[in-house]
Parts: structure tokens; sequence; C-alpha cells
């Protein structure tokens, strides 16, 4: 995972010269694990540049948040987005829905000139909206009675990315 990591946070500085511009968000909850790792690696790639990390909540943005409990995280969104590139940060893309959720949550905070999407897998053919990422740790090819869920040390005590 460590490799992967590395990997995507050179992605990231090679498409956005040294992150000028360029803003981090981690989706709360489990993309922020994701996005606190690329923050590090790329604080250590470039010491002296101030990154803008911040981590959004997307709960109330979910089209099924009447259907099931879902238990709300902080947003912390402590800069501008306004005409900023955004990458958004999340874990698993499966369906979409949540890259949406997001972007509608992203628009209360202004209206960002670009938005780009990192994620660590992408469950490519399971898409119920046409949401592709720009930077993915690894594709893999799953139905829809799979499941993949990814473990990080900081709360499940190992890293790994386990198919169901």
């Amino acid at each position: 995972m460590a490799l992967t990591v590395k990997r995507l946070a050179h992605q990231m500085l090679e498409n956005n010269a040294e992150l000028e511009n360029t803003v981090l968000i981690g989706l709360q909850p489990r993309g922020i694990y994701l996005s606190d790792r690329i923050v590090a690696e790329l604080e250590g790639i470039l010491p002296e540049k101030k990154l803008h990390y911040g981590k959004l909540d997307i709960t109330f943005y979910r089209d099924d948040v009447r259907k099931s409990l879902h238990i709300a995280n902080a947003t912390d969104i402590p800069f501008s987005i306004e005409g900023k590139t955004v990458i958004l940060i999340d874990d698993v893309l499966y369906t979409g829905r949540t890259i949406r959720a997001a972007l509608d949550a992203l628009l209360d905070f202004g209206r960002p000139s670009k938005v780009a999407l990192c994620v660590l897998i992408d469950r490519r053919f399971s898409r119920e909206l046409p949401i592709q990422p720009d930077f993915a740790g690894k594709a893999i090819d799953t139905i829809v009675t799979d499941r993949v869920k990814v473990n990080w040390r900081e709360k499940d005590e190992k890293d790994e990315v386990v198919l169901v």
C-alpha cells in the first residue's frame, strides 16, 4: 500500500505542477486515511510547500440518506476552493454515487476551476453514474455481489484490501 500511495502522490505532482492552485480534500469517513497518507507523502516531497488539505463529509448529500442510518463526520475545509483545482480523495470508487454527493457538497464551498478524483481502488464495471478516477491505485473487476473492503492500520490494525 505504501508504494501505491507514493505512486499516487507522484502522479498528482506530475499533473499539477507542484500543486500550485491545488487543494486536496479527503472524503469522510474512510477516504481520509488515504488522503492523510498522500498529504504526508507530498509534504515529504515538497517540505517547503504549504498544502491546502481538507476533509469533507457528504452524509446529508447522499441519495440514500433517508433509507439507511449514516453517522455524520466533521467537515474541515479552512480555505477557499474558488477557482482552484480540487482533488477529491476516497478509498473505493464503486457506483459513483458517493462522488456525485461529494460534488454537490463541494459546490457549497465555492466554484472550483477543476475537480479531479483519486481513489485507491477502482471497481471499474459497476458504475451507475459516468464518473471515472483521474488517479487510481488499482483497478479491479468485480461483480455486483462482491464487496471490497479497505482496512487501514489507523482504524483496522493493518493495511489490506479484501475482496469478499
